[in-house]
């Protein structure tokens, strides 16, 4: 929960704007009034408006909107600055922070119209390292469908379920916590997810998908049985052994006993490598078009897509080395 208690009125009304008119979702704007806190009890030390010692008990409430155009370009690299060499912060998260500053400028300049100038105009971004993605080999995935399918857990079925749902569909994390049954069409065989900024998205569903669904639904607590909350849990596809929704957390946790039963690492893989693993294997294996996967991904740019090209390209590259004419000299 927000604590709008501790913010000045713009960034309220910045987070309100956000849910309303940006549609963004809770999380988002979460993490919105994380980074604007962080920043502006940064400004208020350099500013020397503070004697503050604890940046976490520094009170923004007290920088004013005449503070807040006091702030330049030079005053927002000063901040990324502390962040890359006194907060170690990765270019991922400095990019994620200036995305942050750059939204809520541009709403006080051109929205409240709090600022004649905006200072992040022309604020730029960290350059970004491609990394490759890590994922599991189709062995390994149905390495990981047999440990789920293991009738040693007495919610064997709900945990594989949960684990093709993931392995097949690519769904993030937070879109399978958050299916309803209501959400899912067995005669089409599709199912209707909320994906990143609230955006909602069609998933359609294979044989292995289905199946494991009724088997599951089939083993589901009684209607009766299962708590009234504000997480509508009555209505949630997966539950946890306390009849409410399952959480992010629990999930989080079986699929971490899984892959440990399946002798994976859990240090280098985790419930997001499950989502690359389906996207790696549907454009592997599936000859899927990039765009197709963009879409069925919920990905916003298809740059982002990309990545699951160049995983093909460099096992083109390790098939060509591993040829054993490779180190062949005349």
């Amino acid at each position: 929960m927000i604590p709008r208690e501790k913010n000045p009125d713009y960034i309220n009304s910045f987070l309100d704007y956000s849910i309303t008119i940006l549609n963004k979702s809770p999380n988002s704007v979460k993490e919105y009034n994380y980074d604007l806190t962080n920043f502006f009890r940064f400004i208020m030390i350099r500013f020397n408006m503070t004697n503050e010692e604890d940046p976490e008990k520094i009170d923004i409430t007290k920088f004013t909107k005449d503070d807040l155009r006091k702030i330049t370009l030079e005053d927002i690299h000063s901040y990324i600055s502390h962040l890359a060499i006194d907060n170690r912060a990765k270019a991922t998260t400095r990019a994620r922070k200036i995305s942050t500053l750059r939204i809520f400028f541009k709403y006080a300049t051109v929205k409240e119209k709090l600022l004649d100038v905006n200072p992040a105009q022309n604020l730029e971004t960290p350059k970004l390292e491609k990394r490759m993605p890590k994922y599991l080999s189709l062995e390994q995935s149905q390495k990981l469908l047999k440990v789920a399918d293991s009738t040693d857990n007495r919610n064997y079925k709900r945990d594989f379920a949960i684990t093709t749902l993931f392995l097949n569909c690519g769904m993030r994390l937070s879109e399978l916590v958050g299916i309803n049954i209501r959400d899912i069409d067995f005669d089409e065989n599709k199912m209707t997810v909320i994906g990143k900024g609230n955006k909602e998205r069609v998933i359609y569903l294979n044989k292995s998908c289905i199946n494991a669904i009724n088997d599951y639904l089939a083993s589901r607590p009684a209607p009766s049985l299962i708590k009234r909350d504000s997480k509508n849990s009555d209505k949630a596809l997966f539950l946890s052994e306390q009849k409410k929704r399952i959480s992010n957390r629990t999930v989080q946790l079986i699929i971490t006993k899984e892959l440990e039963a399946a002798g994976l690492d859990t240090k280098k893989l985790s419930v997001h490598k499950l989502r690359h693993t389906a996207a790696t294997l549907m454009y592997q294996y599936g000859n899927v078009d990039i765009r197709a996967l963009q879409v069925l991904l919920g990905h916003e740019s298809i740059s982002t897509t990309e990545i699951y090209t160049h995983v093909a390209n460099q096992q083109a590259r390790n098939a060509i080395e591993s040829n054993p004419l490779a180190d062949f000299n005349k």
